[in-house]
C-alpha cells in the first residue's frame, strides 16, 4: 500500500476536524429519486459534505433499512447501472473544495463489472473509495490489493460486537477512514447517540485511521453528541428522505451542522 491510498479521505476529515467540527459524509442512493436528476443532487452534495457516499442499487441490500431499499429498487427500475453511476461521478464538475466521492455497494456488482475493470473505471471517475458491507476481512485480500494499485480505499466496518482482537485487525486493514457502525441491524433506525461513546472510544484507540460512526444519525443533535467520540459521522437514510421530500442535500448538510434547519 501507498502512503497515498485514502490521503484525500483523510484530508477531508481532518479539514473538519481542524475547524472545530466532525466531519459529515453524506449517503446518497445513486439514481433516485430518478436518473435525470441525480447528477444534480450529486452535485449538490459534495459541494457542502466533508466526504460522499454514492450507493449503488442492488436488489438484495441486507444491512439497509427500508428508506434504503425502497430508494435500491426505485433506481434500479429506473435502470441505474453501475457503468451509469460511475460515468456521473466522472462527470462531476471539478472543483477543490468538493468533497471527495466513495462508492458503496455490495459485492455482487463489483464481481459483475471484475474487480480489475472497476479500479480501473472507478480511478478514471475520481471515485477516491469503495465501501462493501458484506466483504468480510478474511475474503477482502484480493480486492483490497487490485484498490491499493488503483489509489482507491476500501474501507472497512466494525460493530459493536467486534471483538477486541478483530477489532484491532480490522482497523490495520482499512484504508481512509474506519466505518463504526453505531448499531445491531439495519439501516434507518435512530441511534441514542448517548450510549455509544464507550463502544466509539475503542474504535478510536484501536484505528490508526479516522473513525466515522454510521446508522441511525438523523439530526444536529446525533451530529454534536457522536461527534465527542468520532471523528465524524455518516447520515444516510435521512439525506435519502429528505431527496425524497424534494430538499437539496446542501441544505441538509448545513443543517446537521446547525447553520440552518433543515426542513
Amino acid at each position: 500500500m501507498t502512503n497515498e491510498v485514502g490521503e484525500r479521505i483523510r484530508s477531508a476529515v481532518a479539514r473538519a476536524n481542524r475547524a472545530g467540527r466532525p466531519a459529515i459524509a453524506a449517503f446518497l442512493t445513486a439514481g433516485f429519486p430518478n436518473r435525470g436528476g441525480f447528477a444534480d443532487l450529486l452535485e449538490s452534495a459534495v459541494s457542502e459534505a466533508d466526504l460522499v457516499e454514492v450507493g449503488v442499487p442492488f436488489s438484495d441490500p441486507m444491512a439497509d433499512g427500508l428508506t434504503i431499499q425502497r430508494s435500491s429498487r426505485t433506481a434500479l427500475e429506473d435502470g441505474t447501472t453501475l457503468p451509469w453511476i460511475l460515468q456521473t461521478v466522472a462527470d462531476l464538475p471539478p472543483a477543490e473544495s468538493a468533497a471527495p466521492v466513495l462508492l458503496m455497494s455490495y459485492l455482487n456488482p463489483i464481481m459483475a463489472h471484475g474487480f480489475d475493470r472497476f479500479a480501473a473505471d472507478a480511478a478514471q471517475s475520481n471515485v477516491t473509495g469503495l465501501i462493501v458491507p458484506d466483504l468480510p476481512l478474511e475474503e477482502c485480500v484480493e480486492l483490497r490489493s487490485v484498490l491499493d494499485r488503483a489509489g482507491i480505499a476500501l474501507v472497512q466496518l466494525v460493530t459493536p460486537a467486534t471483538p477486541p482482537d478483530r477489532l484491532e485487525r480490522v482497523c490495520q486493514a482499512s484504508r481512509g477512514f474506519v466505518y463504526a457502525v453505531t448499531m445491531k441491524g439495519t439501516t434507518g433506525a435512530s441511534v441514542d447517540a448517548g450510549t455509544v461513546g464507550d463502544y466509539l472510544e475503542r474504535v478510536r484507540k484501536a484505528s490508526p485511521l479516522p473513525v466515522l460512526a454510521g446508522f441511525g444519525v438523523r439530526s444536529a443533535s446525533d451530529v454534536t453528541t457522536l461527534g465527542g467520540f468520532a471523528d465524524g459521522v455518516i447520515v444516510g437514510s435521512a439525506l435519502v428522505e429528505a431527496i425524497d421530500r424534494g430538499e437539496d442535500p446542501a441544505a441538509f448538510v448545513r443543517g446537521l451542522r446547525g447553520e440552518e434547519t433543515a426542513s
